[in-house]
């Protein structure tokens, strides 16, 4: 067996890499899994879990990565704080190789790279995020109850978030640059016909207002620009919801794996098998749709269980 070659490698941290890792090691099978540029993933930058079972009061996002990266590394498997640049599927053993110019092998892969959300780009955003800016209705809107919130985007995706936070929120604000929508005409009237949804058309958020007292940060408004009158207006809020997107972290399989038109790895129906034999994956590399830190973990398992399998068959 040659040095650095592994049963299963393991492309990608967060809830979905660390539960395949857990799945993979109480198999025996010594997988590695390689935490990648942001290890733990998107809930790295959440501050409050409540929707995640097992944690009656909830649990900080960072918290639930380290415990998972434990309890992965507990039943045997390892963890190495590198990315992977480069995959070659094309032989057997799979090789990667990392961004120090190391190349490993392995029998199986599993791709847990997740996704990004894709962000306004501006100072305020980055310094209000966990703090009243998030990118997911679902995982924080339980926090803004009875308050008021601000929606950006133009697509499905946030005419979805609107309408999940106004079942919850006082009242809501949907900010579009545009006149014209994205959103398939079904999710747009359901929007525009809920009485607690606002629009503001033609608009852009300049820059996300807040508090930062004793290192207790807090957002209490935007200024809001119209992008053919450059009028700014002060509008006050207490939570900023980003929904323009989400890319994932899947460039390094372009051209290698079966991608869908926005990138996303496309598996098997009712498993984590990809185009090629040997390779899966899991969490929000490959699912467009749910997103959520619990389902991650489930495909996670469900790679595990698909590699292992897919090892037996080679013996």
């Amino acid at each position: 067996m040659q040095e650095n070659h592994y049963k299963v490698l393991i492309i990608g941290s967060g809830p979905a890499g660390f539960t395949a890792g857990i799945y993979a090691a109480r198999a025996n099978l010594n997988p590695v899994i390689f935490e990648g540029s942001q290890p733990g993933g998107q809930l790295m930058i959440t501050t409050d879990i409540e929707n995640y079972p097992g944690f009656e009061h909830g649990i900080a996002g960072p918290v639930l990565m380290d415990t998972m990266r434990k309890q992965a590394q507990r039943v045997g498997a390892a963890t190495i704080y590198k990315t992977i640049i480069k995959a070659d599927f094309s032989k057997k053993p799979f090789e990667v190789f990392s961004d120090d110019n190391n190349k490993y092998t392995a029998d199986s892969v599993i791709i847990a790279t997740g996704a990004s959300a894709r962000y306004l780009g501006i100072p305020s955003e980055q310094f209000y995020m966990g703090a009243g800016v998030s990118a997911c209705a679902t995982c924080d809107g339980f926090f803004f109850r009875n308050q008021r919130v601000v929606v950006v985007g133009g697509g499905d995706t946030a005419m979805e978030e609107a309408t999940y936070l106004a079942n919850l929120c006082s009242e809501v604000l949907l900010v579009h640059r545009r006149e014209g929508f994205r959103a398939s005409p079904a999710m747009l009237e359901r929007a525009q016909k809920h009485p607690k949804i606002k629009f503001a058309l033609n608009s852009v958020i300049e820059e996300i207002t807040g508090t930062n007292e004793n290192g207790r940060k807090s957002v209490t408004g935007i200024k809001l620009k119209n992008v053919n009158t450059n009028e700014v207006i002060d509008h006050p809020c207490e939570g900023v919801f980003i929904a323009i997107g989400h890319d994932p972290n899947t460039k390094i399989f372009k051209n290698i794996l079966t991608l869908d038109t926005a990138g996303y790895i496309i598996t098997e129906k009712g498993c984590t098998k990809t185009n090629i034999p040997g390779v899966f994956a899991c969490g929000d590399a490959q699912d467009n749709h749910y997103r959520q830190a619990v389902t991650a973990a489930g495909t996670g398992c469900m790679a595990a269980k698909d590699a292992e399998q897919y090892l037996e068959s080679q013996e």
